[in-house]
């Protein structure tokens, strides 16, 4: 990275967002060596935390309050980094280059790294304002499910994505019933091949969910003399009753500061490799921006994942720095449900050919997607060792055939092996 690109070492450098990766760029800038201050705005008041285990061990009573930190205190004391939590920036002023406070504080910057994520995508239809509907997104909606998880409740999950389906998996030990709805025709529909979402139906299935799918959501009406939900509508499908209910239908990016300051926004944030948005002094990274062209994925993509929130914050302060750019890598993501472990690397969109290794009729098995006999993505449920075997098949391009692939005889390593010679 030329080191014209880099600020003055003097610089104040803001960053909207106490998630992940705001907190990653903020220590990283220290690391290398930004000597200017450095301010971190987060709307929660609580130190930056990881979100992805909201929804697993942390709902499930496994993981407290401490363990969803990312990173102590004493990592911002020492980077010198300014913590301004529980402050909600309102506005960006470009042209003065200053950030307007909930408060009425104006804030000076030199350059402005946005990481404010995304909410919970709302159900628009009757009923939705009734209580006892629920999102979950931070610490605060798990504090409000929690006393939810009583045994012998109805329980109505609306979605059958990720977040969905972990949350089913914690309720159903917990002895609640529990009802999935899911408008496509298969669960994960979006993100895995029909083998893979059949597995996962006949495991949620077997553990005592019920799973109805290809049914939309169209209304919730009252339990008599409350203003509580008491049933799910589902259009000329039959009613579901409900003690409580679970939206998960994804996730929106929150983009209006960027668009109030009138940066370019499409589905997101629209940041090049480096991170910059249309304004040279401004970045978005994590889930609320919008890579026109990923540099492993060569395509326009946002990406709602952990490792690509940090890739983007590493790469920021590179490029803040004078740092040459970290090299792009596959997009990676994971998924606890029960004692299986999903481990997810590439996007399985367009594939050509699937190639199974294992049997998913077990609890341990590959899917490989393939692409004109390159390995684009993986799906590895149970088998961590051959995951990360995977992943260099995918971030090195490989070439292979389904057969050597599905052939449990055949070790990925030699397949690696052997594309290398």
């Amino acid at each position: 990275m030329p080191q014209s690109d880099a600020v003055d070492p003097a610089a104040t450098i803001a960053i909207i967002g106490g998630g992940q990766a705001g907190a990653e760029v903020a220590t990283q800038l220290r690391q290398n060596r930004h000597q200017g201050r450095i301010v971190l705005f987060g709307d929660e008041n609580v130190l930056p935390y990881m979100r992805p285990p909201l929804s697993k061990a942390y709902l499930a009573g496994e993981m407290a309050a401490e363990g969803l930190i990312y990173k102590a205190a004493i990592a911002y004391e020492k980077a010198n980094v300014e913590l301004r939590l529980g402050q909600s920036v309102v506005a960006i002023d470009r042209n003065a280059k200053k950030l307007a406070l909930a408060g009425g504080e104006r804030l000076a910057y030199d350059r402005l790294v946005i990481a404010v994520g995304g909410q919970a995508r709302k159900l628009h239809v009757p009923g939705a304002d009734l209580g006892n509907i629920f999102y979950l997104r931070s610490i605060a909606d798990v504090e409000q499910l929690r006393p939810q998880l009583q045994s012998g409740r109805r329980l109505v999950i609306v979605g059958g994505g990720y977040v969905g389906l972990e949350f089913a998996a914690v309720a159903i030990k917990r002895g609640l019933k529990v009802t999935v709805l899911e408008a496509a025709p298969r669960v994960l529909a979006r993100v895995t091949a029909p083998e893979v979402s059949d597995f996962y139906e006949r495991f949620h299935r077997a553990a005592g969910v019920e799973i109805r799918t290809g049914v939309a959501v169209s209304g919730f009406t009252a339990r008599d003399g409350s203003d509580d939900v008491g049933t799910v509508l589902c259009g000329e499908d039959p009613a579901v009753e409900a003690d409580f209910v679970l939206v998960g239908i994804g996730l929106l990016p929150h983009t209006e500061l960027a668009e109030g300051a009138g940066l370019a926004v499409d589905g997101g944030i629209l940041v090049d490799a480096a991170g910059r948005t249309n304004d040279h002094e401004i970045f978005a990274i994590g889930d609320c921006a919008v890579h026109v062209r990923h540099g492993f994925l060569h395509r326009t993509v946002r990406l709602e994942s952990v490792p690509n929130a940090l890739e983007q914050a590493r790469t920021v302060a590179a490029v803040l720095t004078g740092k040459p750019i970290p090299a792009a890598t596959p997009p990676w993501f994971w998924s606890d449900q029960y004692d299986l472990k999903l481990q997810m690397v590439g996007l399985s969109e367009g594939y050509d050919e699937l190639a199974i290794r294992g049997s998913t009729q077990g609890s341990s098995f590959i899917a490989f997607y393939l692409t004109d006999g390159y390995v684009i993505a993986a799906d590895a449920i149970n088998r961590p060792s051959e995951f990360m075997a995977s992943k260099r098949l995918i971030g090195d391009r490989i070439k292979a055939s389904a057969a050597d692939l599905a052939d449990e005889s055949v070790s990925l390593k030699a397949l690696l092996a052997a594309a290398a010679a």
